[in-house]
């Protein structure tokens, strides 16, 4: 069953992703880009780490876009036409190349197996990975650069409020 989802999961992501780059819209680009990290974060918790799929969620799901939707609705990609590629053969040599990687990864795909991969590590101290031990050194050890995070963010949500209030203002 765990297999199924797996994959389940990882295809949706992977067509999400690929979504995320063939569309000609950004707002449409950018729903697509929440369907990939919602399809990651559900094999986070396939994985067994649920709090990594929590912040995969309320961070990038969440937080991220949504300021990169309020920016793609700033600047107001609706009101002008799809404007025509002017370069074409860019797609074509992108194809190109994402089938010269695929033809390279492959060789190296086929030779592993998955028989011969670790399943128990047996490294991991008692309580190390937990979401109270993550807290515990996040807020002792980082403290200071986790607040730091903190006020640039204040700051970039300040400056997009300020410069959407000075081109609204005639």
């Amino acid at each position: 069953m765990e297999t199924a989802l797996f994959y389940l999961f990882g295809g949706i992501a992977l067509l999400a992703a690929i979504n995320v780059v063939a569309q000609r819209r950004v707002f449409y680009s950018a729903v697509s880009l929440i369907a990939c990290l919602c399809a990651v974060a559900v094999l986070y918790l396939i994985l067994d780490a649920p709090f990594i799929a929590a912040v995969q969620i309320v961070v990038y799901a969440g937080a991220i876009m949504v300021l990169f939707l309020f920016v793609i609705m700033l600047l107001d990609p609706f009101s002008a036409g799809i404007l025509k590629d002017k370069k074409r053969y860019l797609g074509y040599l992108a194809v190109v190349l994402g089938i010269s990687i695929v033809a390279l990864l492959f060789p190296l795909l086929k030779s592993y197996d998955a028989a011969q991969a670790p399943r128990d590590i047996g490294f991991v101290a008692d309580g190390v990975g937990s979401a109270e031990h993550l807290g515990r050194t996040l807020f002792k050890e980082y403290l200071l650069p986790f607040e730091i995070t903190s006020v640039l963010i204040l700051v970039a949500i300040i400056g997009v409020v300020v410069l959407a209030k000075k081109q609204r203002q005639p």
